[in-house]
Formats: C-alpha cells, structure tokens, sequence
C-alpha cells in the first residue's frame, strides 16, 4: 500500500485502485485500530451486553467526564470505538435522527433502522470527496419489542448487521475467534453469565486482569430495557464471580 507502488490511489475517497480497493475506506478501519481500545458485545437469552475499556490519557483528566458509552435514545444505547471526535459526532447525528423519527412518526425508532440509517450515511461517505470515512465504529445494544434483545455493529464502510456476539478494536480479531468458540453450542446465557462472558472475552485476549474503574460495561435486559450503564460496583461483584468460577 505505499505510494510508490500506488501513486494517487490512497489519496482520494472516491477511486479504485487496480485491485478494486479504497484505501481511504481501509485506513478509516485502521484508525479504528490504532485507537488501542478492544470493546466486546454480546446478546444473551435476555440481555444485551457492551463492554469496552477505560483509558484515561491524562493523570489531570477527570475520569467521570471521559466515557464511550452512550445513550441515543432512553432505549437504545451505543459504544463507540476509534476517534474520539468522530465518534461524539456521528452518537451527535443517530440522536438527531432518533429525534426526527420520534417527531415525524409519533412512536420510538428501534435499532435496527437507526443502525440501517447511520449505515446509509457513512457509506454516502465513501462516495462524496468532500467528506472524509468517521473513523468510529457504533455497536448498538437495544431490546426490541418484537426479537427481544439486539445487537448490531456499523462500520466506516456503511456496513451493517445483527450479531449474536461481536468485536472491534485493537484485538478485534482474537476477540472474535474467542466468542466462537465460547458461542459454539450456543449456550443459555443469563444477564450475568452474558456479563461475565464479554469481561473474561477481554480479559483473556488482552491477557490482563482489570480492576473495575478500567472497565465500561452498558446493559439492556427484558425487565429493565432502559439502556444503562453499571457503576463501579456491580461491575466490582462480576469481577469477583468470575475469579472464583476460574
């Protein structure tokens, strides 16, 4: 991919390469990458859980105020992954977009067509030279009324879909073969079996032991389907559980 091999190619949004490639499109998933920040999702029998880490760039920082959990609408919730400003900016327009389809259509959207439409622009992205790829993947967690729980995941590319369990970021790859594996038999997961699973997925590929403030976990369930973030000490009681169940 160096510009000796590909002079011009990588430079615009809008051209193909020989091969067929966008490079812009690709290096907006490398960003991604390079953020350093690995998040799992998993949906459950009854829940649907995001879980990603906490990494606070600077000692002066307050850490209450730095967050990549987000709430779109009081029931759909998201977890950003890559650039930050990106990222602030496209949980910006999903709200802006929940909030004209509440307006227009008298009812709350649900995830999958909020996740259909940011899809839908990122990949206008990719065809418009004045617009760069965001370099930020959302992954939505919600309760349907209909399917129960959900999780879907867009990319930069404008693609979207439904997923029983999903990684992106840094060690997104280990973190997948991980979840198969585990997700093989499809087993019955219950609120905190799905918890402790997408902890110890991350966990295990990042070969650390979190302590509770290095850890963001946002969950929806069937009882509570108001998307809610858990606070350092329940996430405190699932750390624990899953020391003495290894």
């Amino acid at each position: 991919m160096s510009r000796g091999s590909n002079p011009g190619f990588d430079r615009h949004i809008t051209i193909f390469s020989p091969e067929g490639r966008l490079y812009q499109v690709e290096y907006a998933f490398k960003a991604i990458a390079q953020s350093g920040l690995t998040t799992v999702g998993v949906r459950g029998t009854d829940s649907a859980v995001v879980v990603t880490q906490k990494k606070i760039p600077d000692k002066l920082v307050d850490p209450s105020t730095m967050t990549n959990m987000f709430k779109l609408t009081p029931l759909i919730g998201c977890v950003m992954t890559g650039h930050n400003a990106d990222s602030r900016s496209q949980v910006h327009r999903a709200r802006v977009e929940a909030g004209e389809w509440k307006y227009k259509f008298g009812y709350n959207i649900t995830a999958d067509v909020l996740c259909r439409k940011m899809a839908d622009i990122s990949q206008v992205y990719t065809q418009n030279a004045e617009m760069r790829p965001l370099g930020c993947c959302m992954i939505f967690v919600a309760v349907d009324p209909q399917q129960g729980p959900v999780l879907f995941k867009c990319d930069p590319a404008g693609y979207y879909c439904g997923f029983r369990a999903t990684a992106v970021g840094a060690k997104q790859i280990e973190a997948n073969s991980y979840l198969e594996k585990k997700l093989k038999k499809r087993p019955e997961l219950s609120q905190d079996r799905t918890v402790q699973l997408a902890i110890s997925c991350l966990s295990s590929v990042l070969s650390m032991d979190f302590k509770a403030s290095e850890l963001e976990v946002g969950l929806v369930t069937r009882e509570q389907p108001k998307f809610r973030t858990l606070p350092e000490a329940e996430i405190e009681a699932h750390l624990i559980a899953l020391a003495e169940r290894e």
